[in-house]
């Protein structure tokens, strides 16, 4: 390829040039050359925009402005692309929006801001005839975003599932191998950097419910609606449960599902966050440590997994830098001939609900602490009968605990058929008042993802 017939190379100003930022400079610098081949023409990082201009400095370089105001850089009319890293929902969104509304196309990691504002963003953007790139947004260095968009886009996605909080999956694998409680988990994994200082988001399903909002847009067509998601983490979680799912061939993970229902009386979009029983024998079940994996079930092509890191500066740098070169292909492009931001056409998006958590159907795990006597398990069967649940399988352990009266308790795991929530509810407040139900009930969600 000629050098000198390129176009001349797109200008990137960054803005936040923390982990991610820095992998990104890290990764344009070392494949510079790579990336012109593929691009058709350059891409360079002209300045950058940090409240820590000597940090910056030290991680830049020479030949690279820094400067410590975002808006300069939005203001300045030889800036093509703007690169927001800066994170959450305040100054960015302010940024984001500025830089769209003066022409500049907007690449991004920032999942929270685009489940929270991605509605007005890329209406902003489509009014502007400019792109909102975002595959950093959604598990890191896997190219989810692209595969749902471009890849996947003669399916009608049926329901898309993953392990998409590497801090969450790592906890749980190390409970499963060690045998040891949450919080204990969580120490070490602070300890060793897997945990943030304040792990809230991670641990509480904040930040996988963020990623789990915007798959759901791209597969069915809808708007972001991170509002009616059901968010639900792993920090009630005990290594008891772990160990029975273990024994009964399930592996417990923390997933952000989106699924498509259209029965009669239930149209629309299961949108949750939850731990979740998933059979050992899926490829998803052993996804371990601080690894993230997708799976996206078409009616086409079927079941189709996607692994690899969810974080970190380079696999995340790796999404950003691909979304940097998507619009280097495209940025002369019909802005009505490139592919929307979310799959569909703008005027094409689905109307479809968010179904409330007690429309939506799963199947469950049930562990009920009981006290070791004739007829209990019969109380059981009868109100998940009544109830028109149906029994998968049920685990009753030897009695292990005497109480103060000389009385033995015990376990009774049961696993369940496919029901309604709402169903499942009301079954378990019933159990939940017997006599013979010594603790609160542990309920967690299993999906068979076939």
């Amino acid at each position: 390829m000629n050098q000198d017939t390129l176009p001349r190379a797109l200008r990137v100003g960054l803005l936040g040039i923390g982990t991610v930022g820095g992998g990104t400079f890290e990764v344009l610098r070392r494949n510079q050359d790579e990336i012109r081949r593929r691009a058709g023409r350059g891409i360079e990082i002209a300045v950058v925009a940090d409240l820590n201009t000597e940090r910056a400095r030290q991680v830049v370089g020479e030949g690279v402005e820094v400067v410590s105001d975002a808006r300069s850089v939005i203001a300045r009319p030889d800036i093509d692309i703007v690169v927001e890293l800066i994170g959450g929902y305040g100054i960015a969104r302010t940024l984001v929006m500025e830089a769209i509304a003066a022409g500049k196309h907007v690449v991004t990691a920032n999942k929270a801001l685009l489940a929270v504002h991605g509605t007005e963003i890329f209406a902003a953007a489509h009014a502007r005839g400019v792109m909102v790139a975002f595959e950093a947004a959604v598990a890191g260095g896997i190219p989810i975003i692209k595969a749902l968009r471009e890849g996947l886009t003669a399916n009608r996605v049926q329901w898309v599932a993953g392990i998409i909080n590497g801090t969450t999956n790592f906890i749980l694998s190390e409970m499963r191998d060690k045998g040891l409680d949450f919080d204990v988990v969580l120490k070490e994994a602070q300890r060793l950097g897997y945990a943030e200082a304040d792990p809230t988001f991670d641990i509480e399903g904040v930040d996988a419910a963020h990623k789990a909002t915007l798959l759901s847009a791209i597969a069915f067509g809808v708007p972001v609606q991170f509002d009616r998601a059901h968010v639900e983490g792993i920090t009630k979680l005990q290594a008891t449960d772990i160990r029975y799912a273990e024994q009964l061939g399930y592996r417990i993970k923390l997933l952000g599902i989106a699924k498509r229902r259209d029965e009669a009386g239930a149209r629309g979009i299961e949108l949750r966050v939850h731990p979740t029983l998933v059979p050992a024998k899926r490829l998803i079940a052993n996804v371990e440590g601080a690894m993230n994996a997708v799976m996206v079930n078409g009616d086409a092509v079927g079941t189709t997994l996607y692994y690899g890191k969810g974080a970190g500066a380079e696999p995340t740098a790796s999404a950003v830098v691909a979304d940097l070169v998507d619009i280097a292909r495209l940025h002369s492009a019909d802005p009505d001939h490139r592919v929307p931001s979310l799959a569909f056409q703008p005027d094409a998006m689905s109307d479809a609900p968010i179904l409330p958590l007690e429309q939506v159907r799963t199947s469950f795990y049930l562990r009920l602490r009981v006290a070791d006597r004739a007829g209990v398990l019969a109380e059981i069967t009868r109100i998940l009968a009544e109830s028109d649940i149906s029994i998968d399988a049920v685990l009753q352990r030897e009695a292990d605990e005497v109480d103060g009266e000389g009385a033995s308790q015990t376990d009774l795991i049961i696993l369940t058929h496919e029901t309604q929530e709402g169903r499942m509810n009301a079954a378990l407040e019933q159990m939940q008042a017997l006599p013979s139900v010594l603790q609160p009930i542990v309920r967690i969600r299993k999906e068979e993802l076939a």
